[in-house]
C-alpha cells in the first residue's frame, strides 16, 4: 500500500509540475507575442471610451472575460461582461456606439461571436480582439489584436483550456494596470469601490472607526489624578486626553503612565505633572491601516484624533484589529 501510494504522489507531482511549468512558459511567451504598439492602442482605444468597456467571450473565454470586466470596473474604468448567445437574442442593444468591446476567442473562430462583431461593424463600435490567430475571423474584424501566444494547452489531450486561458487573464490584467497608472487611480478611489471584505477594512478611514462624542476619555489638564484613574477606568480605552481651557489637546496619560508613576501619593498629583505633552496624533481622514502602522512603529495602543488643535474622537489598536485591519 505505501509503495502505492507513493507511485500516486510521485505521479501527482509530476504532473503539477508540467501544469505549472506549462502555464510558466504561456507567460513568458505572452511577452513575444503581443506587440507592444497593438498595446498600446488598445490601452488608447479603452482610455479614451466615452462609454463602455464591454467584454465578451463564448466558453472558458468567457469565464476569463467576466474576471478582466470586474477588475477594470474595481479600478475605475465602467466595464461589463456580456454572454454572446444573450447578445443574440436582446442583449446586444447593451452595447452602445460610444463603448469599447474586448472579445476573446482562442482560436478567433467562435460562431457565437459572429453576431456581436457584426452589430459593432454596422455602428462602428472598436474592437479589441484577444484571439491566438491574427488571421482568424475575429483577427481580422479587430479594430485592434492583442496575440495570444501559439503554443499547447497544458492538458495533456491539448484539449481543455488551461494554458491559454492563464495568459488570456494576465494580458486582462496588463490592460487594467495599464489604465491604473495611465489615470492615475488612487487609493482612495480604490476604496469607494471596496468597501467590503478585507480590502474595505484595510481602506476604512480613522473617522470611521474612532470613539467620539461621550465616549472620548477627555479631562481638563487641571484634573487630579484620581479624576483622570475613574475616566480612564469608565472609558475602558486605555488612556485620557487632557486639554487646556481653549479645548486644545495637550497631553496624554496611559495606563502604562500610571503603572510607571505609582505611588502613595500619585491620586493628588495633578494631571499635566504626569502626562506625555505634545503625544501622536492622527486626522480622521487618514487610513485606517496607516493608523495602524503608527502604533506599530511608536509601540503605543491609542491615537487622538485632532481637527487643527482639538480632538474630536480617539482610537484603540482592537478598533483596528477587531475590524480587519492588520
Amino acid at each position: 500500500m505505501t509503495v502505492v501510494l507513493e507511485n500516486k504522489s510521485k505521479l501527482d507531482r509530476d504532473s503539477a509540475l508540467r501544469t505549472i511549468s506549462a502555464e510558466i512558459e504561456a507567460i513568458n511567451n505572452l511577452k513575444d507575442s503581443v506587440a507592444l504598439e497593438n498595446l498600446t492602442f488598445a490601452l488608447d482605444l479603452m482610455q479614451n471610451a466615452t462609454g463602455r468597456i464591454v467584454i465578451t467571450g463564448m466558453g472558458k473565454s468567457g469565464h476569463i472575460g467576466n474576471k478582466i470586466a470586474a477588475s477594470l470596473a474595481s479600478t475605475g474604468t465602467p466595464s461589463f461582461f456580456v454572454h454572446p448567445a444573450e447578445a443574440s437574442h436582446g442583449d446586444l442593444g447593451m452595447i452602445t456606439e460610444n463603448d469599447v468591446v474586448i472579445a476573446i476567442s482562442n482560436s478567433g473562430e467562435s460562431r457565437e461571436l459572429v453576431d456581436i462583431i457584426n452589430y459593432c461593424k454596422r455602428f462602428d463600435i472598436k474592437i479589441i480582439a484577444i484571439t491566438k490567430n491574427s488571421e482568424s475571423s475575429l483577427g481580422k474584424a479587430g479594430t485592434v489584436v492583442l496575440e495570444l501566444p501559439k503554443q499547447g494547452e497544458a492538458c495533456p489531450l491539448g484539449l481543455a483550456p488551461t494554458s491559454s486561458t492563464t495568459a488570456t487573464l494576465v494580458l486582462g490584467d496588463i490592460l487594467t494596470i495599464g489604465l491604473i497608472e495611465r489615470k492615475g487611480f488612487s487609493k482612495e478611489e480604490f476604496n469607494v469601490r471596496h468597501p467590503g471584505g478585507k480590502l474595505g477594512s484595510i481602506l476604512k478611514r480613522v473617522g470611521d472607526l474612532m470613539h467620539t462624542g461621550q465616549a472620548m476619555p477627555i479631562l481638563d489638564e487641571n484634573a487630579n489624578m484620581q479624576a483622570v484613574l475613574l475616566e480612564m477606568t469608565s472609558k475602558r480605552l486605555g488612556c485620557v486626553g487632557l486639554i487646556n481651557q481653549s479645548g486644545d489637546l495637550t497631553g496624554i496619560i496611559t495606563d502604562g503612565d500610571l503603572r510607571r508613576c505609582l505611588s502613595a501619593s500619585i491620586l493628588e498629583e495633578k494631571a499635566f505633572n504626569l502626562m506625555t505633552r505634545n503625544p501622536k496624533t492622527v486626522s480622521k481622514d487618514m487610513l485606517s491601516a496607516e493608523a495602524l502602522r503608527i502604533m506599530h512603529d511608536k509601540k503605543i495602543t491609542n491615537l487622538f484624533v485632532l481637527e487643527g488643535i482639538k480632538p474630536v474622537g480617539v482610537i484603540h489598536i482592537h478598533d483596528l484589529l477587531n475590524n480587519g485591519v492588520a
